[in-house]
């Protein structure tokens, strides 16, 4: 059976595309390749096909992969009604419950402002920071001396 498919060509980085039709079983690069329809440029998005070629492979039952069938339908080739065409590509997410999004809503509850002004003095207020040594462990001594 044959198929229409992307060969690619060109430089490392940089590729190009061929549109090959040669046998399903082999391997894209390296298969005979029974002819070549077309080419693809990923970085311009600029196709030339040969539509009557194109054509004759169709209906004598070539195969286009779903690359292709996009490159042939803008290119103005009459598909088969046998080709699928391939359709939008719709994400499906394994685990959708999981997400944030998804999740309940957390009611938030605010404090009023009279129990967060009483909090306040709980906490330990900082000491004002000294410059100059302190005088207290000449006090320390004299309370030791004392006991």
């Amino acid at each position: 059976m044959l198929a229409i498919r992307l060969q690619r060509i060109g430089r490392k980085g940089f590729p190009m595309y061929r549109l090959a039709v040669q046998e399903a079983q082999r391997h894209p690069t390296s298969g005979r390749v029974v002819a070549y329809v077309g080419s693809y440029n990923p970085h311009t998005k600029e196709a030339t096909v040969q539509v009557e070629a194109a054509q004759k492979y169709l209906d004598n039952g070539a195969q286009p992969s779903p690359r292709v069938v996009k490159l042939l339908k803008d290119a103005g080739v009459k598909l088969p009604s046998w080709v699928k065409e391939a359709g939008q590509k719709s994400k499906t997410i394994r685990h959708a419950d999981k997400l944030r999004k998804n999740q309940p809503k957390e009611e938030k509850v605010e404090e009023p402002a009279v129990e967060a002004e009483e909090a306040a003095p709980e906490a330990p207020a900082e000491a004002p920071v000294e410059t100059e040594a302190p005088a207290e462990p000449v006090e320390e001594a004299s309370e030791v001396e004392d006991k």
